[in-house]
Formats: structure tokens, C-alpha cells, sequence
């Protein structure tokens, strides 16, 4: 197929390359001189007479008509990670990830790991890719997965890595779609090297132990959904760290901000960092997650990683302040009622 509009384009892509990480300029306005292009970058994950999908890093799929394509190539894979940054597969992160935050019932079908913990948060409440980068998704039985959530009284949903080269199920995604599992709550992997967070004086406003406190609970928002899950689910992991703020003595409104990491190997996971509203712009969440940085170096942690909702754009600026970039997005299918 070749196109020619003043510069000769040609589409080097086709069914074949399906799975493969290309670049697809297509029409935006349909006849010349008026044409104009645009450019999309991702996995290709469907392509026919009518119509090509691209599955962008971040997890969204683009249609294009096939006639508007102009050019198309496979390209390699994103650039190296920046020196310094932890080498780490989709995989183990995702593994990683969701021992530090442990559901109360699992079952591996099919390569997957179905998790559930009493529909308290999603992470908890989802099936995660349980084997390597290169799984065969084709064989995950959908049928049997909604069967096992509906046991429990709980939605299914699929955590659904993209944007991580060959650990990313964009092809996955596409599948679902087709079958009206809907898209919700995309989220970032971000990584860092552990040692440069803790590389500050030591701040006494800020206490680590291991205990989940009362205290800490009340600076928790999520935890107000289901009080009882979150004192289950919170201290569990391969080892569990707490970081509290208080306030000034006799200030009865919860703490000034608070943290959770759990050391996991070499890893220390980052999440459910928080500052009070009327605490905020003091340097608090840093100051915790040098706090927790410091004592998972102390265990034998040396990378750092954390997930971030897509669009909360402040948590994003402070993270890529304290050198931490983005790995591979993530984003949760959920099946179709019936």
C-alpha cells in the first residue's frame, strides 16, 4: 500500500504486525490540499481492510480508518531508562506490587492470579498477570474469572499492564474491549533508585514503626469505606513500614500527613502517602518518603516504586521532583453485566 501527497509515504505495516510497537500517520482531513496528518505511536492491536488500532503507552486505543492511513512502520522499543533508574520487567513490578498491597483470598487460572479482599480497593479486588512478560493471554478463561468474583459478590476486574514493551497486554486490552469489558481508573508505574530520597537530614517531625495505629487510620480517607478491611489488609506484606506526622500536642484532627512502604527484596513500594489539607506546601510528603526511604536502605531496599492515578497532575510534579519515571501504565478492565 502507498500513498504519495507531495512526499512519497508508504505503510510498511500490515495483519502481521499485530503486537508490534509501531508508527501510523493517518489523514485528519480526507482530500489534498486541505489534508492534514496526524502521528500515533503505540502497539498495534488490530488491523483490517476497514479500520487500524493503535494501544497507546497509556492505554488508550486509537481507531483509524485504514484508507486515511498514509505511512506506517514498526519501530523499536522506548528509549533506554535513564541512568540510574532500577532495571525492572512489567512483571516483577506487577508482582511486587501486589504482594505489597495482598487481597485475602487468591487463585492462579490460567497464568493470572485472582485476588479479592472484600471489594475494599481495587489492587486488592483484581486479577494480576502472575507469569512472565511473554504469557499467552489468549488463554485466560474470562468466563471462569467472572465466575469466581461473582462467588464473592464482586465485580471482576482485570489489571491490565501497557506501555511496558513485551510485558504490556495491549493486545489483552483489545480483546476485552471487543467483548465490553469497560476501561476505568488508568494509573502510572513510576521507579526510582531508593538511595536519593533518604539524602537529607533526618527529620524529626516524622515517626517509622510498624504498627497501624488509630492515629494513622484517621489520616487514611480510603480507609473510612471499610474501617475493618483496611486494619486486615494494611499490615500485611513482606515488610510493612509506617510513617506518621502528628500534629502539635492537643490538636485532635488526625495527623499532619502519613505514609506506607512495604520492603519487598530489593524493592520498597511506596503508597498511601498523605498530608492533611491545612498541612499541605510544608515539604511533609517528602519528608515522609525520606523517613520511609531511610529505614527500607536499613533492610536492604535499593529501588523505589509507587502507582499514581493518571490524572493527579500535583502527585505527579512532586514524584518526578524526587526523580522517580514513569515505567508502564495500568489500567483495570471490568467485565460486563449480565
Amino acid at each position: 500500500m502507498e500513498f504519495t501527497l507531495g512526499v512519497r509515504m508508504e505503510v510498511r505495516v500490515g495483519a502481521e504486525d499485530v503486537g508490534r510497537r509501531v508508527s501510523v500517520r493517518s489523514l485528519t482531513g480526507r482530500q489534498p490540499p486541505g489534508a492534514r496528518f496526524t502521528d500515533t505511536l503505540g502497539v498495534l492491536t488490530h488491523w483490517s481492510r476497514e479500520q487500524v488500532v493503535v494501544t497507546r503507552r497509556d492505554g488508550t486505543a486509537v481507531t483509524l480508518a485504514t484508507p486515511d492511513v498514509v505511512a506506517a512502520k514498526v519501530v523499536p522499543p522506548a528509549p533506554a531508562r535513564r541512568g540510574g533508574t532500577p532495571s525492572a520487567g512489567v512483571a516483577e513490578l506487577t508482582r511486587v506490587a501486589a504482594r505489597g498491597w495482598p487481597a485475602l483470598v487468591s487463585r492462579e487460572q490460567d497464568g493470572w492470579l485472582l485476588r479479592a479482599a472484600e471489594g475494599w480497593t481495587n489492587r486488592a479486588n483484581s486479577a494480576v498477570p502472575a507469569e512472565d512478560d511473554t504469557a499467552d493471554d489468549e488463554r485466560l478463561d474470562l468466563d471462569a474469572v467472572t465466575r469466581w468474583y461473582a462467588e464473592r459478590d464482586l465485580p471482576a476486574l482485570l489489571h491490565v499492564p501497557t506501555g511496558g514493551g513485551s510485558g504490556g497486554r495491549e493486545l489483552l486490552a483489545e480483546r476485552l474491549a471487543g467483548l465490553g469489558w469497560s476501561a476505568e481508573k488508568p494509573a502510572v508505574v513510576r521507579i526510582a533508585p531508593l538511595a536519593p530520597l533518604a539524602d537529607r537530614v533526618p527529620d524529626p517531625r516524622v515517626s517509622v514503626g510498624r504498627a497501624l495505629s488509630d492515629n494513622w487510620l484517621r489520616g487514611y480517607r480510603n480507609a473510612d469505606r471499610d474501617p475493618a478491611a483496611a486494619r486486615r489488609l494494611l499490615p500485611s506484606g513482606p515488610s510493612v513500614l509506617f510513617a506518621t506526622v502528628a500534629r502539635e500536642p492537643g490538636d485532635t484532627d488526625g495527623p499532619a500527613a502519613i505514609g506506607r512502604c512495604v520492603v519487598d527484596g530489593r524493592w520498597a513500594g511506596f503508597a498511601s502517602i498523605e498530608v492533611a489539607p491545612d498541612r499541605r506546601r510544608r515539604g511533609l510528603a517528602r519528608a515522609v518518603m525520606a523517613e520511609l526511604a531511610r529505614a527500607a536502605l536499613a533492610e536492604g531496599a535499593s529501588a523505589a516504586h509507587l502507582q499514581v492515578e493518571r490524572d493527579n497532575e500535583p502527585a505527579h510534579t512532586l514524584y518526578e521532583r524526587l526523580g522517580f519515571t514513569v515505567h508502564h501504565h495500568y489500567h483495570y478492565r471490568r467485565a460486563p453485566r449480565r
